[in-house]
């Protein structure tokens, strides 16, 4: 079945695909990674090859199991428009969404061309959010535009980890952003003024903010555990969503 998630800004995560490879810096220290790694490890099904690529068609109904609406998201274990995915398979991942109507889901990419070819030719489901991460500005930046060209509901960036300030961002077609600092013992430390920079920014365009955490350095640059950390930016719990 799909698993209640303890990411905040979703609600389950659906994973018929596992498995990925690095493109870029915001790759570096992958959190699913070390998990698929641990899970191969203690035999998990679905693990057998740690973070290989793999597809799972037995898992392609679980959402329509699923009476309740969720809010799902797709693949927090892989990337869906990774290139070793066939095109037909990912195509039925899109029948399963568009069928189970009363839920949404929340498709995160860091390959935005395929994603943006794929949607060229087929008319995305309104309860499916197409978003791009987006670490830094040589290679987050360009997500964005061609973001911008996808026909999607909801259009959203996650900032995770923000590795440098992103200055001026164009956020016209956003429908919302998300930042978070890195976890895990290398992570990369986020200043407060790249986050500050992105939160202005959406204020202005009238975009919904939600700031993830600040990872396992704090605002003060200290390294400790993530949860004392916190979640709040300049004193404020930031947890705007689409409408």
């Amino acid at each position: 079945m799909t698993t209640a998630s303890r990411i905040e800004w979703t609600e389950h995560t659906w994973n018929p695909v596992t498995g990925c490879s690095k493109i870029s810096p915001g790759c570096a220290f992958c959190y699913a990674e070390g998990f698929a790694k641990r899970l191969q490890a203690m035999g998990v099904p679905g693990y057998k090859n740690g973070f290989e690529v793999a597809i799972h068609p037995q898992r392609l109904d679980q959402p329509l199991r699923r009476r309740k609406p969720t809010i799902y998201f797709v693949n927090s274990m892989s990337d869906l428009f990774h290139e070793a995915v066939p095109t037909e398979f990912i195509e039925q991942i899109f029948e399963t969404m568009a069928m189970a109507r009363q839920h949404r889901f929340q498709i995160l990419t860091k390959r935005i061309e395929r994603m943006a070819n794929f949607a060229k030719i087929r008319a995305l489901p309104e309860n499916v959010w197409i978003g791009v991460s987006v670490e830094n500005q040589r290679h987050g930046i360009p997500r964005i535009k061609l973001l911008r060209e996808i026909n999607a509901k909801v259009r959203f960036l996650s900032i995770e980890p923000l590795l440098e300030d992103l200055g001026q961002i164009n956020l016209s077609g956003i429908h919302w952003v998300i930042v978070g600092g890195e976890s895990g013992v290398q992570s990369r430390a986020m200043k407060v003024e790249w986050a500050r920079n992105v939160r202005n920014q959406c204020i202005q365009a009238g975009v919904p903010f939600f700031f993830k955490q600040w990872g396992s350095i704090g605002a003060d640059g200290v390294r400790r555990s993530k949860s004392t950390n916190g979640h709040q930016l300049d004193d404020m719990a930031w947890r705007q969503m689409p409408t």
